[in-house]
């Protein structure tokens, strides 16, 4: 599932390639064009320019270029989205579901499960209505206002983590990775880890969003838990320890048992 990590990529595939006028927009799928239909997309961007693409969580948010404008693009890629850039004669992926034309090539939404889509706003307010109660952004949230919202909440750490609408861009992945490196079991109850450990989450979530940005995903490096999520059962790549693997707040988790003790056992 694309998460921060993913459409920060996008958002560099977008801004890097979006450029001059928009000569035609193909909707090839209308099942994921939302709050407008295909034609309605296609005469508000033909002849227009993108400004500079914005990310928030795991949405992309494409304005189109003018000061008195309003209008943006909102893609969310779901489970399987993602943007590729391609040639003009490039043949075209059975799962290209949306493509903006240029003059020096073509951005595609391509997308397998369908599960999100485009949404058209037409202004600031259409556009908070589709973010609806977006949270703060993971890579914008301080320590203080992580350590509020640990202290506000009895919920497992991880769900929380996870909540679009207290922070916004982590999944499954990144969660699993943060909780990792600051040794914290995801079935932790979040009130009960305290100002050091909360430092410490604060502290891995800004160097694994910083480096998985940058890489434009959650990279599957050996040194990284990612790396290891998908062996069975894989080994902790800090101790050796086999992993385990379960089910927290109703997604499947990774954790080292050894680093990760069960929250009984852990002092905060």
């Amino acid at each position: 599932m694309p998460e921060l990590a993913d459409v920060e990529g996008f958002r560099r595939v977008f801004n890097d390639n979006a450029r001059g006028f928009v000569r035609a927009v193909h909707v090839n799928d209308a099942q994921v064009v939302r709050r407008t239909t295909p034609r309605a997309l296609s005469d508000t961007l033909r002849g227009r320019r993108f400004g500079a693409a914005r990310r928030h969580g795991k949405w992309l948010i494409a304005p189109l270029a003018g000061r008195r404008s309003g209008t943006a693009v909102l893609l969310h890629f779901g489970m399987t989205g993602e943007l590729v850039w391609a040639d003009q004669d490039e043949e075209q992926h059975r799962h290209d579901r949306v493509v903006f034309e240029f003059d020096h090539g073509q951005l595609r939404y391509r997308d397998m499960r369908k599960l999100e889509g485009l949404h058209l706003a037409r202004d600031e307010a259409e556009c908070d209505a589709v973010l609806g109660d977006l949270g703060t952004d993971a890579t914008e949230l301080t320590r203080d206002e992580l350590c509020e919202l640990l202290a506000g909440h009895d919920r497992q750490v991880k769900a929380l983590l996870m909540d679009q609408s207290e922070i916004a861009g982590l999944g499954n992945l990144l969660a699993d990775e943060i909780l990792w490196r600051a040794r914290i079991h995801p079935r932790t109850t979040s009130s009960a880890i305290g100002g050091k450990g909360c430092a410490r989450l604060h502290a891995r979530m800004r160097t694994v969003l910083r480096q998985s940005a940058q890489a434009g995903r959650v990279p599957p490096h050996r040194s990284w838990l990612t790396g290891h999520r998908d062996d069975s059962p894989g080994h902790c790549p800090r101790c050796g320890t086999s992993l385990s693997h379960g089910k927290v707040g109703g997604r499947s988790g990774v954790w080292c048992p050894e680093c990760q003790p069960e929250p009984n056992g852990w002092e905060p």
